[in-house]
């Protein structure tokens, strides 16, 4: 079990809970964050987490599912950058199943474990978890203690 840190000097910036655990509302919403079909919020960096600290939102997708994890193409005001990665601890390449993943109008194909840079105003997403033979992480890091999701024309931008 990991000692407690936080009394010490630089004990705050060792985080091992998740918001939900911190009782931190998630962005755009009033309650602690939830858990999507199929996945599993685990830690998370921001502001409201640690304060200063850029944002790094993460899940574990532990099976498909037959809508997609981020439905609604968008942009942000900074970039972006997305990781897939996969757990067979004897070839991290092998994602462990298979994730669609829409860059403006370009459908991916995403079977190997991988970093995506999404430069800012750059449009992507719906993210699809098409696949799942073992569990797969799922990091997003932006440089900004917060940012505006630019959502489709009939939706309003909304901050986090």
């Amino acid at each position: 079990m990991q000692k407690e840190t936080k009394e010490t000097k630089y004990g705050k910036y060792i985080v091992n809970k998740t918001m939900a655990e911190l009782n931190i509302p998630e962005p755009r919403r009033a309650t602690p964050p939830v858990d999507y079909p199929g996945a599993k919020t685990t830690l998370s960096l921001g502001d409201a987490v640690v304060k200063g600290s850029f944002l790094l939102r993460n899940r574990l997708f532990f099976e498909a599912t037959d809508r997609p994890h981020e439905p609604i193409p968008h942009s942000h005001d900074t970039d972006e950058a997305l990781t897939f990665f996969g757990t067979n601890p004897y070839d991290w390449r092998d994602l462990g199943g298979e994730v669609e993943f829409w860059i403006e109008d370009e459908k991916h194909l995403l079977t190997q474990s991988c970093v995506i840079f999404i430069p800012k105003g750059v449009k992507h997403c719906p993210l699809w978890i098409k696949r799942v033979d073992r569990p797969i992480f799922h990091y997003a890091a932006l440089p900004s203690i917060s940012y505006v999701k630019e959502m489709s024309k009939d939706a309003p931008p909304t901050s986090l």
